[in-house]
């Protein structure tokens, strides 16, 4: 295999590694951690996705007087040592998470009260990206990179018992098996992630953090054995474009240039597989004639939202790639432990292998959002023909296997000597009750085109100002006539909907009076209130689109309920993502450049109901954009709440009308029902362009 890391092209720099150790699973890596900690003397630097003070670092050394939980191991470090200084910066991280981390971060505690440490939460990312670094450097002479953050729902040995007493989440809820694995580099490697370190925090707090300098001690753990010694290192890392930052894109190119780069074989572990750009490099590999063998192991188990979108994006890029092998070099798995009742291990780790000369392990997810819109940070080195190099890659390639098979390290080395082939070495050892199991061939679900451009993994980030466009555009005629015609059409859809149940088999599909049913359940639950309301909410978080939601709600609770439960969820949804705008006011909204932004707030400002009535009486935004800038605007909320009745009850009294004639044409699809739909339908786009053109104000911006 031909050296593949080139400084300036797939990664940052390369730098020289005294000692590198592959830590495999979260046992290893907060013990080495806490160990290099406890030795730091002045510098202890951490980015990281998320961080949770409550975590125990370790789990069988409660004897030797080592803190247990994170915050009291941190403050027991700086305790000893008055000139270490620790920064933590954490990504500000998206709504949709809030309740799954830990509310400590919003107040700054339980460490606000200790001067040695300094906590801020990093908003300096474009929109719908996020800071999925995950390192850790100190003294500027160990540090630790990979995919594991020191956060919750992590500690795990590569045991991976089904039922692990220590497996306990701060909230005491227990949680399953837990697979990932993070690289222990020192020397000018360590200064460099060091380096990395201080240009994000630099970037993130205006403040200029300084090098350590030099230390009398190791903060290398005696107790941590390298697996190689010696060896170039190479930081790559992914940032996207922001403000004045043009952005870098080294994870992509270096996982482009080792897939074309293989001959033998690839080991790949990885969260998810949604990559546009590696699905294609790795289906140009499956085709050659001579190309090499392909392992990628998954995880197979996850919640609906990403199921819904990152598994939509696997399962069409798997068919695919299945549908090209026919060389049969490609192999997808899942491993399993026993007595995990129909679930698996969850697979966290970014590991990719390729010829026992090449290993990379990070934080970088074969996923869009990886490649050019969260920062990322990985270690890779190759072994330039050094035997020693390729003997320390295929033993952490037969660790992995020996971990995931339930044999040893050993055996996994033999029956690769004996079969010379990857795949034909997995398919030998495979079958035990801790095994890999081949990852199942999911359908490609309709989804996958409605998410074609998904934000929970996007190819490009949001643009913010491009957001807006549709709200105060500089060519307002030109912008909000491109939003209303997708209104439009939106309408004319529904329309033709309703025309095709007339004449087409499609009225035979769905069983009106099992969804009417369905709704009856929904309106008679004591909760009904609750749950509409809260739908809305959430789905102003994620910008599902309100239109379709009223339609939803009209169906569910007929005009009059539909009218008021439509409209207490808007204002209430409208409310929060207001609130959630007005707290990001100073720390996002106003540090965007350009003149949208200004001319926005000097709109809400001098116009109050006015505009936020226009607004809102057309749809010439998303709704959740409107309320964000609004709640980082000047506007009052009184004038906010106001101005989102006055414009929204109108438009909801509409689609609601439209709903039920639209209903009437589908349950009773005749001529006259059509007809009428097709009426209002023309009602409703003649008093849209009217009241556009015609009675509304065109505010001065």
């Amino acid at each position: 295999m031909k050296p593949i890391l080139k400084e300036g092209k797939n990664c940052w720099r390369i730098r020289k590694a005294r000692r590198v150790a592959f830590l495999v699973d979260a046992a290893a890596y907060f013990d080495a951690f806490a160990r290099a900690g406890l030795r730091a003397e002045k510098s202890i630097l951490i980015a990281c996705w998320d961080l949770d003070s409550r975590i125990r670092l370790s789990h069988d050394r409660a004897g030797d007087g080592q803190p247990l939980r994170l915050w009291e191991y941190m403050n027991k470090v700086v305790g000893r040592r008055k000139n270490l200084q620790v920064h933590i910066l954490e990504w500000d991280f998206a709504v949709i998470y809030a309740v799954e981390r830990e509310i400590f971060p919003f107040f700054k505690l339980p460490w606000q009260k200790n001067g040695q440490i300094h906590f801020h939460l990093d908003n300096q990312h474009p929109m719908g990206g996020c800071h999925h670094q995950k390192v850790v450097v100190v003294d500027d002479r160990i540090a630790f990179a990979g995919g594991l953050d020191l956060t919750r729902s992590r500690w795990d040995t590569p045991e991976h018992l089904a039922e692990d007493p220590r497996r306990i989440e701060p909230s005491g809820k227990p949680y399953g098996p837990f697979h990932d694995v993070q690289m222990a580099v020192d020397s000018e490697a360590a200064a460099t992630l060091g380096d990395l370190f201080r240009m994000r925090w630099l970037r993130a707090t205006g403040e200029k953090l300084e090098p350590p300098g030099k230390t009398s001690g190791d903060p290398w753990p005696p107790e941590l054995s390298p697996d190689l010694e010696n060896v170039n290192v190479a930081v790559v890392r992914t940032a996207p474009p922001h403000h004045s930052d043009e952005g870098v894109r080294e994870v992509e190119t270096l996982y482009l240039d080792t897939i074309g780069s293989a001959r033998r074989f690839m080991y790949i572990e990885n969260q998810y597989f949604s990559s546009f750009s590696v699905g294609k490099a790795i289906a140009a590999s499956l085709e050659k004639k001579d190309g090499p063998e392909i392992v990628i192991v998954l995880r197979v188990d996850s919640d609906w939202l990403e199921e819904t979108t990152m598994g939509a994006f696997r399962a069409k890029l798997l068919a695919h790639l299945r549908e090209v092998d026919v060389h049969g070099r490609l192999r997808v798995y899942y491993p399993i432990v026993p007595n995990l009742n129909g679930k698996a291990i969850n697979v966290h780790s970014k590991v990719m292998i390729a010829d026992g000369t090449f290993v990379r392990v990070g934080s970088s997810n074969l996923s869009n959002r990886s490649m050019r819109v969260d920062t990322e940070c990985d270690l890779a080195l190759e072994s330039h023909g050094e035997k020693r190099i390729e003997k320390a890659i295929s033993d952490f390639q037969n660790r992995l296997l020996s971990e995931h098979l339930d044999v040893s390290a050993s055996e996994i080395a033999r029956m690769m000597e004996e079969e010379r082939s990857l795949i034909g070495s997995i398919e030998r050892l495979r079958g035990s009750q801790r095994t890999f199991m081949p990852f199942p061939e999911e359908e490609v679900s309709w989804t996958v085109d409605l998410f074609s451009e998904a934000p929970i993994d996007p190819v490009e980030s949001i643009d913010f100002e491009k957001l807006l466009e549709g709200f105060v555009p500089e060519n307002e005629e030109k912008n909000s006539s491109h939003i209303l015609r997708g209104f439009i059409l939106f309408l004319l859809g529904l329309f033709v909907l309703a025309a095709v149940w007339r004449w087409t088999p499609l009225g035979e599909w769905i069983d009106w009076d099992t969804l009417t049913a369905a709704g009856a359940r929904v309106r008679e639950n004591g909760l009904a209130p609750l749950i509409v309301l809260s739908a809305y909410v959430i789905g102003s978080l994620v910008m599902f689109p309100v239109t379709l939601m009223i339609l939803v709600t009209a169906f569910t609770f007929g005009p009059a309920g539909g009218f008021f439960y439509s409209l207490a969820g808007c204002v209430l949804a409208a409310v929060t993502t207001y609130g959630i705008g007005k707290a990001l006011g100073k720390g996002a909204v106003s540090r965007l450049p350009g003149s949208r932004i200004n001319r926005l707030n000097k709109l809400l400002a001098r116009h109050g109901v006015i505009a936020m009535g226009t607004v809102r009486l057309l749809p010439i935004a998303p709704f959740t954009a409107v309320n964000m800038v609004a709640g980082a605007s000047h506007i009052r909320f009184r004038d906010f709440v106001l101005g989102t009745i006055l414009g929204m009850a109108p438009g909801i009294a509409t689609i609601t009308l439209f709903e039920r004639q639209l209903e009437a044409a589908i349950r009773d699809p005749g001529m006259g029902s059509i007809a009428i739909l097709a009426a209002l339908t023309a009602a409703i786009i003649a008093v849209v362009f009217v009241v556009k053109t015609k009675l509304l104000p065109k505010p001065d911006l």
